[in-house]
C-alpha cells in the first residue's frame, strides 16, 4: 500500500472513530501497517477458527501480538476501519463499491505502472470466497467456493501478475441483461497493451471480438463452444 493510500485509510478510520467512540485515540499510518500486519500474521498461523482471545492469551498465544497492540485496541481498530466517509455515500448511491471504491481505484491505478508484462496474458473471472453481507456477492456452483466476489483480472501467464483488476458489482436493478459482457472486459482489461497475445475462455469468445484486438495489434487464443 502506498503512502497515499495509508493516510486515506487512516483518516477515514480517525473520522469515523472520533463519531462513535467518546474514548478513541488517533490511528496513524505506522499502527494501520501494524494491524494489517498481525492480519496477515494471523493467516500465516492459520488461525481462521481461532479466537483473537486465543492468540493474544497469555498461556496458548503469541507473544508478538501482545507486543503490538492490545487485545481492546485491536477489536476497536476492527470495529471502526473505514475506507470512506459514510456521511457522504448518499451521494454516490449507484455505485455498489462505494464504502471502498476510493481505495480500490488508488491501488489498481497503480498495477500496469509496475510491471510490463511479457508476451501472453490471460483474462478471466475469479472469485474470491466470501460468504458475508455483500449486495454484489455472487453464486458460482461451479467453482470450490461457491459463493463470492467475483473479480475480472487480467494476469501476466509467466508471473501470475495480476496487471488489471476489476471488481463486478452486477448490473444495476431493473436494468436489462449486459449485451457482449465478455468483449467489453477483455477490451477493457487489455486497454494499452500492443504486441500481446491474449488468452481467454469461451465465456469472452467471439468473431467480434478477434477482428477488434486484432486492429489494437494484439493476437487471441482461445476456447470456444
Amino acid at each position: 500500500m502506498t503512502d497515499d493510500i495509508l493516510q486515506h485509510i487512516v483518516s477515514m478510520t480517525n473520522l469515523h472513530g472520533r463519531r462513535s467512540i467518546a474514548e478513541w485515540r488517533d490511528m496513524d499510518t505506522e499502527e494501520l501497517q501494524a494491524y494489517v500486519g498481525l492480519l496477515i500474521l494471523a493467516g500465516v498461523y492459520r488461525s481462521k477458527n481461532e479466537s483473537t482471545l486465543s492468540l493474544w492469551s497469555e498461556k496458548s498465544g503469541r507473544s508478538i501480538f501482545r507486543a503490538t497492540m492490545s487485545h481492546r485496541r485491536f477489536h476497536q481498530i476492527s470495529r471502526t476501519l473505514r475506507f470512506d466517509d459514510k456521511l457522504s455515500r448518499l451521494r454516490r448511491h449507484d455505485d455498489k463499491l462505494a464504502a471502498f471504491r476510493k481505495v480500490w481505484d488508488m491501488w489498481t491505478h497503480r498495477l500496469p505502472m509496475l510491471f510490463s508484462p511479457f508476451s501472453d496474458v490471460c483474462v478471466d473471472e475469479q472469485l474470491i470466497p466470501f460468504r458475508g453481507r455483500c449486495s454484489f456477492k455472487q453464486y458460482m456452483p461451479k467453482k470450490p467456493a461457491k459463493y463470492g466476489i467475483k473479480i475480472w483480472a487480467n494476469c501476466d501467464v509467466k508471473s501470475s501478475y495480476a496487471w488489471r483488476l476489476q471488481v463486478y458489482t452486477g448490473k444495476a436493478a431493473g436494468s436489462p441483461s449486459e449485451i457482449n459482457q465478455g468483449m467489453r472486459v477483455v477490451l477493457e482489461m487489455t486497454e494499452g497493451l500492443q504486441g500481446h497475445i491474449i488468452t481467454c475462455d469461451n465465456l469472452f469468445t467471439s468473431f467480434t471480438l478477434a477482428e477488434e484486438l486484432l486492429r489494437r495489434k494484439l493476437a487471441l487464443v482461445c476456447t470456444i463452444r
